[in-house]
């Protein structure tokens, strides 16, 4: 027996004692009782590597979840057989470890074996060394000594993770051919699985930081930036090169493993002062795709938490931490420098004018790419004062698109880049009188490390539950093939103009239909949908149910076998939910004698605006349907349809709605579900030829069911409103006479205006924004277009269709609108607000 083994046979019980008495488990991936093991075959388990801590790890871990026990023999004929096997090193390549199980399998014939791959981590570092860490800490892509791996033990026995992998039948894989063969690709195949796993958990290998910029600032591309600045300025090629490289400094992150330990640590901390809980749905979507793709993030952008929360929920999850684009506004002392640690990389708001800047930051992005690091970016841009999503920015999708392409076409990459749409809900959040005030007007904050302080003073305030969702991946070739065929074979990047701007609206719709749906933005939803924010408790309870019962059946998307149902998050009752949000100081109940009143403040509605925007899109279509019947008694299916298909496309670019593929279809299916909620009644009367028609009708004698039929229709009213008064305001001036800014600057004044009259405190009712998406779309749907003075025209159809589409407005909010938007207005009595203004 050499030594080595000897002396691995003296440590064996105090090892075994140490690991049992000190080391702790914190992630066990997957559950073992699911892993569907072969209740008639024999389960060997399979080390990446011999490690004797490993080993005796798994000997305390089998015995705690009832597994077979690794230190048990095959069978009472092969006692020499063990259930543990590990996979040689690469100086122990001339051995074959499944030999002897393969000939097992020969002399039984009617049984099996399953290997089994278990990956255990102590601790988990990226690959890179860290000075001392590098001896004493976690497992990385280095070669693990036992020096190493026995100061891992002490320093890292509370921080441990065991992944399994999915069973191997090794009787599968028995061909007619030589048992060498057999063990060579047995051992070929278990090899792969734990590389893609170990490239799951610790990401792929880091480059030392100062290497990394030194290599971009020696790439061609960066080069030739160089010299071409140099020339244009008239300086010296070491002066720019050196700017290069500072600028190679400003961007770069320098992901440490001690940050990112004390990071977890103290967000662990951080949430369980700062919320009751954090959910997480959808997130093994990811765990398929993490060991062979290269993922980018793309969560939506409500808050600063959003940077911190979905890199602790990946790290908790068993997953790398991304590499995380963030304005050069967080790069402030203290703040900055930990953030760099913790895998953020910073970038300017704009390149415009810096072709050097762009250069050395697109290289920069094309080597986490071509390397296979995950990263995470914000398509929105910034946060969403509104609660809205917001238009995608196409600055960060055109360099992935371009850094994937060039991956593709130059280096050979197999194309296996995956957008991975988060959906982060908030029941409060921090920033909310911030937002509020610049909503209103105010000038956006500075950040500062004093007002990180401030925000910090503020943690002891209730702020709820937080939820992160992770929508249906988007594979980004198969996307571009279908979209752009052309890309792969494209000698310039004109197919970006097109491939671009869609992937940013996909990708928008997949986050937005993952919202998740919590008690604040449904109560919000039904508040503000009354014309004085106030409601009895007993409809708000019957409201709340509505909305629940209609999310269940309309927001899992039939097409989609990922999409997760934006109400299967919520737990308890609207009868509980109720106190939960005035806990949170977004409403107020008040005691009555015929029952208790539910309210809100001027104040407080404001905030809650931005709530119910989170989750409008998911009653989109319900809501316009309702809104139909406020002023008309029936349709039949083809009459709503003909009514409502002008303006939908309008309401599925403002909300980023996935759209249906026949509307038509759509219509119909949600006046069933409204009619089983007993909002709608079907009639069929006779007419004239005796033919029978299916109309649909508001319920006749049901007047709460009809007082929910209208709540419904006025979470669409404000959309509504703001497209007529676009086009009220368009309309009433001959073709050729605004231009596009012209138009949205008018109409978002009217609005505020409108608002103003009727004492309505929501500055996002006439967000400037808004209006202006609204001119994109009827560009994009052909209604509108540009002279070559850049005004908008428009022809006699959309003149015919705006007089159609008045019947959905009764008379008296018509005729108010018409006045707003007429050349020299009426004077408007002021009084309560309009409905859903």
């Amino acid at each position: 027996m050499p030594w080595t083994s000897a002396l691995a046979s003296l440590l064996c019980r105090p090892v075994r004692a140490l690991i049992r008495a000190w080391v702790e488990v914190r992630l066990t991936e997957p559950d073992p009782a699911s892993l569907g093991l072969s209740p008639t075959a024999a389960t060997v388990y399979v080390l990446p590597h011999p490690a004797l801590s490993d080993r005796l790890l798994l000997e305390t871990l089998c015995a705690r979840r009832g597994l077979p026990a690794p230190t048990l023999p095959l069978g009472e004929h092969h006692p020499t057989l063990p259930r543990c096997v590990a996979l040689p090193g690469r100086r122990r390549k001339a051995q074959a470890p499944f030999l002897g199980y393969l000939e097992w399998l020969h002399d039984h014939p009617e049984q099996d074996l399953e290997l089994l791959p278990v990956s255990v981590f102590w601790g988990r570092a990226p690959g890179k060394r860290f000075g001392l860490w590098s001896l004493l800490t976690a497992d990385d892509w280095a070669l693990t000594g036992r020096l190493r791996r026995a100061l891992a033990v002490l320093v890292h026995g509370r921080s441990v993770e065991v992944h399994f992998g999915a069973p191997l039948s090794l009787r599968g894989l028995l061909e007619r051919r030589p048992d060498a063969l057999t063990n060579r690709k047995v051992a070929r195949l278990l090899r792969v699985h734990f590389r893609r796993q170990r490239t799951r958990v610790l990401g792929p290998d880091l480059s030392h930081r100062r290497t990394l910029i030194d290599g971009v600032v020696a790439s061609p591309t960066v080069r030739q930036a160089i010299a071409e600045t140099a020339q244009s300025e008239g300086r010296q090629t070491p002066r720019v090169k050196a700017r290069a490289r500072r600028y190679g400094r400003e961007i770069a992150s320098n992901m440490t493993y001690p940050v990112l330990r004390l990071l977890d640590g103290l967000l662990e901390r951080l949430w369980t002062r700062l919320y009751d809980g954090v959910d997480v749905q959808g997130i093994e979507s990811v765990k398929a795709l993490a060991g062979d793709h290269t993922l980018v993030y793309v969560p939506c952008h409500r808050s600063h938490i959003d940077y911190l929360l979905l890199s602790y929920v990946l790290f908790h999850e068993g997953l790398m931490p991304p590499h995380i684009a963030a304005g050069r506004n967080l790069n402030m002392p203290l703040v900055g420098p930990l953030l760099r640690r913790g895998g953020a990389f910073f970038l300017r708001r704009s390149f415009k004018g810096n072709r050097l800047y762009r250069a050395v930051f697109q290289e920069y992005l094309e080597r986490l790419l071509s390397r296979g690091h995950s990263l995470e970016y914000f398509i929105e841009g910034g946060r969403s004062r509104s609660g809205r999503m917001l238009d995608p920015r196409p600055g960060m999708l055109a360099m992935t698109l371009r850094s994937h392409a060039k991956g593709v076409k130059t280096r050979g990459h197999s194309g296996r880049l995956a957008f991975i749409p988060v959906a982060i809900g908030y029941e409060r959040i921090i920033e909310s009188d911030s937002y509020r005030a610049e909503l209103a007007g105010k000038p956006k904050r500075r950040e500062t490390p004093l007002g990180l302080f401030n925000v910090l003073g503020r943690l002891r305030q209730p702020f709820g539950r937080v939820s992160v969702t992770i929508g249906t991946p988007l594979p980004l070739s198969p996307f571009l093939d279908a979209e752009t065929p052309e890309w792969r074979q494209a000698s310039d990047e004109r197919w970006q103009q097109r491939a671009v701007p869609r992937l940013g609206e996909e990708l928008a719709r997949r986050i937005n239909a993952a919202v998740p749906l919590n008690a604040v933005n449904l109560i919000a939803l039904v508040l503000l949908a009354t014309p004085h924010r106030a409601i009895e408790r007993d409809l708000l309870e019957h409201q709340l149910e509505l909305l629940v019962n209609l999310a269940q059946r309309t927001s899992v998307n039939p097409d989609d076998p990922g999409s997760l149902n934006a109400a299967q998050g919520l737990t308890g009752s609207p009868a509980a939910w109720i106190p939960h949000v005035e806990s949170l100081g977004f409403i107020e109940r008040r005691a009555q004698t015929l029952g208790e009143l539910v309210l809100a403040s001027p104040e407080q509605t404001s905030l809650l605006s931005w709530y119910r925007n989170n989750v409008l899109h998911h009653f989109a279509l319900a809501g316009l349907v309702a809104f139909a019947f406020r002023n008309n008694a029936r349709f039949t299916e083809e009459e709503l349809h003909a009514l409502l298909a002008p303006g939908w496309p309008v309401l599925v670019r403002e909300l980023h709605i996935t759209p249906p593929k026949d509307l038509a279809a759509a219509i119909g299916t949600t006046l069933y579900q409204l009619t089983r909620e007993g909002l709608l009644e079907r009639d069929t009367p006779t007419d004239a030829g005796q033919t029978r028609t299916l109309r649909w009708q508001r319920p006749a004698a049901r007047l709460a069911a009809r007082e929910q039929l209208h709540l419904l229709g006025r979470l669409v009213q404000p959309s509504l409103e703001r497209g007529y008064l676009l086009l009220t305001s368009l309309l009433r001036l001959p073709s050729a006479s605004l231009t596009r800014e012209q138009l949205a600057e008018q109409s978002g004044l009217l609005a505020e205006r409108l608002a103003l009259l009727s004492g309505l405190d929501a500055p996002e009712f006439f967000d400037r924004r808004l209006f202006a998406g609204l001119v994109a779309s009827l560009e994009a749907d052909g209604w509108v277009w540009q002279d070559e003075a850049g005004r908008l025209c428009y022809g006699a159809e959309l003149t015919a269709t705006a007089e159609h589409i008045h019947t959905l407005f009764d008379p008296a909010l018509r005729h108010r609108l018409q006045q707003l938007a007429s050349p020299s207005p009426a004077p408007v009595e002021t009084g309560p607000p309009i409905d859903g203004a």
